[in-house]
Parts: structure tokens; sequence; C-alpha cells
């Protein structure tokens, strides 16, 4: 009977062992409670937060590219100044969110290097083109709006490292969204010709960032099991009537129209009901074939190349430290 017994795996590493640890995940889930790294998780729970972190790492790096083309062109010492700070902040969220990923196995090295490869995906909103210097207060107002109204309930995500790292994000999304409505209000105090330049950029992003919310819960392929883990608390198509709903606000204090016929409040339904997307065009942009998905990309392949020499001096000063003998 004892030898029979030694020759059994231990319960932590038994079938019995897997099906006790998810008991106490589920438990855990449905109690609400966070999950920190070094706690089991099915793998499935890893790897969906490994996708939706890291491109979510990916779009702010890439986020940073529509506007840093804009810095050099800002029409004041002010306004560049507002816009060198964002764009920075864009790479720190980068950082953080690339730091929380790496708590559930991924390297950062590998999670760039899918990005370069064009196996990764980041927000479709980022592949589109920025021609004017209204188009930077859209991306501000609109763009940077709808990523909060998404963020927010990211910091109550089951996730530890994620939702701390949301909550610093959160922070400064709400300044850039700030900075991009009184970029606009000043842009639609001017000129009749800066009017119609910000009319213009509203025209260009408002459907592709109704988009950014991804596709109808219906049709999501992983809003269920994100749901049910705690990673996501609010689904796609709530997020979206929120943002509507706020939107139409802010732009009758701007003075803009949105582009949508079928814009019009519901009393019934206590919202605003809005048009069909192009849900076809969203699969396009997201499939690598928007107006700037390769530009983007080449941006980003030349800026890791250029950039070679300062890792590499870093790791080799990493190794010199590391090599030396430490002090009494």
């Amino acid at each position: 009977m004892y030898t029979q017994a030694l020759d059994q795996l231990p319960i932590e590493h038994s079938a019995q062992g897997d099906a006790l640890r998810q008991q106490r995940f589920d438990q855990r889930m449905a109690a609400g409670r966070t999950v920190e790294p070094q706690d089991w998780m099915p793998e499935a729970y890893r790897k969906t937060l490994l996708r939706q972190i890291s491109q979510h790492a990916h779009s702010e790096v890439v986020g940073m590219l529509p506007e840093g083309n804009w810095i050099s062109r800002a029409p004041s010492l002010e306004r560049k100044a507002i816009l060198l700070a964002k764009v920075q902040d864009e790479g720190g969220h980068g950082l953080y969110l690339y730091a929380a990923a790496e708590t559930l196995g991924s390297s950062r090295e590998e999670m760039v290097d899918a990005l370069l490869a064009g196996r990764a995906k980041y927000s479709s909103i980022f592949n589109y083109p920025t021609p004017t210097w209204a188009d930077v207060g859209v991306i501000g107002w609109l763009v940077d709006g709808a990523a909060i109204m998404n963020q927010i309930p990211l910091c109550r995500c089951s996730y530890g490292p994620y939702a701390r790292a949301m909550i610093r994000v959160c922070r400064e999304e709400s300044f850039h969204q700030r900075q991009g409505f009184d970029l606009l209000l000043a842009m639609m105090r001017g000129t009749e010709a800066q009017r119609r330049m910000v009319q213009g950029a509203v025209d260009r992003w408002w459907w592709p960032v109704l988009m950014m919310f991804g596709p109808s819960d219906t049709e999501s392929a992983h809003s269920a099991n994100s749901m049910a883990w705690g990673i996501k608390r609010i689904s796609n198509d709530e997020l979206r009537q929120r943002f509507v709903d706020a939107a139409v606000a802010q732009a009758e204090v701007l003075g803009v129209g949105l582009p949508d016929p079928e814009l019009r409040w519901n009393a019934e339904r206590g919202h605003y009901d809005f048009g069909a997307i192009d849900w076809d065009e969203f699969k396009r942009v997201i499939s690598g074939d928007g107006p700037c998905n390769r530009e983007r990309l080449a941006a980003r392949r030349a800026a890791h190349e250029a950039g070679a020499w300062v890792r590499e001096a870093a790791a080799e000063h990493s190794r010199k430290r590391a090599s030396r003998p430490h002090a009494a």
C-alpha cells in the first residue's frame, strides 16, 4: 500500500490537483478577487491576457506616430511642448504595459518582434493619416476619449499588474483628451478656414473611432471569456453607446457636426441611435490593408533598427556591472 502511494503523482501535479486549482480560480473570479503573477491561472486566461495587454502596449507605441510627425510643425511653442509631453506619455504607457505583459511569461523582445514581423495586432485607429493640425486635436478629443471610455473599467481588471498600470494610464489619458478638446475649441473660435479644418477632421475620424471598441458582442471571439474572467467589465456595444452619448454633447459645445445622418435621440431607450458601422473596413484595416498600415510598421522597424546601439550599450553596461565584485 505504501509503495503504491509513493508511485502516485502528488496532488498538485495530478488531474485532481488541476481540477482543484481550477475550482479555486473560479471561486476567486466569482468573489471578484485579483489574480497576481504568482497565483495559478488557467492557460486560456493567461493567453487571453497576454494577447490583450501586448496589443494594448503595441497600440500605445504605434500611437505615437500619427501625432509625432506634427511636433516639428506645431503652430506655437506652447502647442509643441504639449504635444511633446503627450507623445512621451504614450511611450511611457507602452512601457507600463509591456512590463505587465512580461509577468505572464513573455519577454519584451518576443512581443516587439511579433509587432515588427506583422504577427501582432494593434488598434486599427492608428492606421489613419493626420493630414492637418486639426487631426491632432481630434485624436485627443475623440480617440483618447474613446480610449478612456474603454480603459477606465480595466482599472478593475481581475489581473493585478494590468489593473495597476491602467490607473496611471487613465490619469494621463484624461489630460490628453482635455488638451485635444482645448485645441479644437481654440480653432473653432478662429477663422472660417480653421473651422472647416476641424469639421473635416471630425468627419474623417468619427467612424474609425467607433470601430475602436471592437466588433459587436455577438461577433467578438474573446468578449465572452474576458467578461466571465473579469478582464473586461463592460461589453463593446455598451461602451460604444456610452461614448456616442457623451460625444454628442461635447460636439454641441464645440459647434461641430457628427457625420451620421441617422444620429438622433431615442427617448424610449434613453440613448442616441446611430448608423451602421462599416465592419468590412474595420476588418481590412486590422488585416493590414488600411491607409497607413505599411507606413506605421515601416516607421517602427526603422526606429527599432536605429535604436539597436542603445540596446546593445545598455546590455553591455548591465553585463559589466553584474561582473564587478560587490563592494564590502
